[in-house]
């Protein structure tokens, strides 16, 4: 499966980025440094992972604006505990912790809980895209300066 997507480039890479910021359990970020090794211009590794990421994050969003309470329980299967710590982390920091979005465990029930608390979209758009971009713009300059 490795072999598949990393010979798919950008497209899956977009495609990887997307589940794995929304109810599916994947990582995306070995995949941008094997492009990166494999000779993709690190801008457009960059873009089209942290695009297809941050609309993963707005699908789980949208998730949370119009069915937060039966969805998390029974489509996303979110447990208590990771729910806690996005509800703690709200509470505690407000829209300003949807920059920690791109965080394994508590990202995906932050940008739940920012559409079940109704976060203004745009705000939320900026936070989440800037965090995610942050991520992959990191992984790929430390990638491509390993490669010198």
């Amino acid at each position: 499966m490795e072999t598949f997507l990393a010979d798919h480039g950008l497209p899956a890479l977009f495609l990887l980025s997307f589940l794995a910021s929304t109810v599916i359990p994947l990582g995306s970020e070995w995949l941008v440094v094997t492009l990166i090794l494999k000779g993709y211009q690190p801008e457009y590794v960059v873009a089209a992972a942290a695009t297809g990421n941050y609309l993963g994050a707005c699908t789980t969003y949208f998730v949370g604006l119009w069915g937060a309470g039966f969805l998390i329980k029974k489509v996303m299967r979110i447990d208590e505990t990771a729910l806690a710590r996005a509800q703690l982390f709200y509470r505690r920091y407000g829209s300003w912790s949807l920059l920690f979005s791109w965080l394994p465990v508590v990202g995906d029930p932050l940008c739940l809980a920012g559409g079940a608390l109704r976060v203004n979209f745009i705000l939320f758009s900026l936070l989440v895209f800037a965090g995610k971009l942050a991520r992959y713009a990191v992984i790929a300059a430390v990638t491509a300066s390993a490669m010198r």
